[in-house]
């Protein structure tokens, strides 16, 4: 948020305190929010983390919160296959789409959602002025 959204290290260590408050309570998610872990089978290491849940008011849309591939594993396809998971997950809860939040300046998360149909539906711009 600090590179990418313009905020200053202090908005955007608020904003996401606030986001994830209403997301996460007493350490745990609320009703609608799930906390996937994808482990490699033998030695159980850490893969992939995923959020998905319900956000936009009780209608049947998913939002990807969070995805996040280890960097030990990074550039394997395996981000595709998360998501081709979140999909299911998605289809089972019975979300009729999944919306995400990707930064502007991160083109590889960028282009693997393009590439699995992901359309971008708002863009924001800037120019600095000096």
């Amino acid at each position: 948020m600090v590179t990418d959204a313009g905020m200053s290290e202090e908005e955007a260590r608020a904003k996401a305190e606030r986001d994830f408050a209403m997301l996460v309570s007493h350490g745990r998610p609320v009703a609608g929010q799930q906390l996937f872990r994808v482990e490699e089978a033998e030695t159980g290491e850490r893969v992939v983390r995923v959020w998905l849940g319900e956000r936009f008011g009780g209608q049947p849309v998913g939002f990807l919160s969070d995805i996040e591939i280890e960097p030990t594993f990074r550039g394997r396809g395996l981000g595709r296959e998360a998501m081709l998971l979140v999909e299911e997950e998605a289809r089972r809860r019975r979300f009729t789409e999944i919306r995400l939040n990707v930064f502007g300046g991160n083109e590889i998360a960028r282009s693997l959602y393009r590439s699995l149909g992901y359309a971008e539906f708002a863009i924001g711009m800037r120019k600095r002025l000096s």
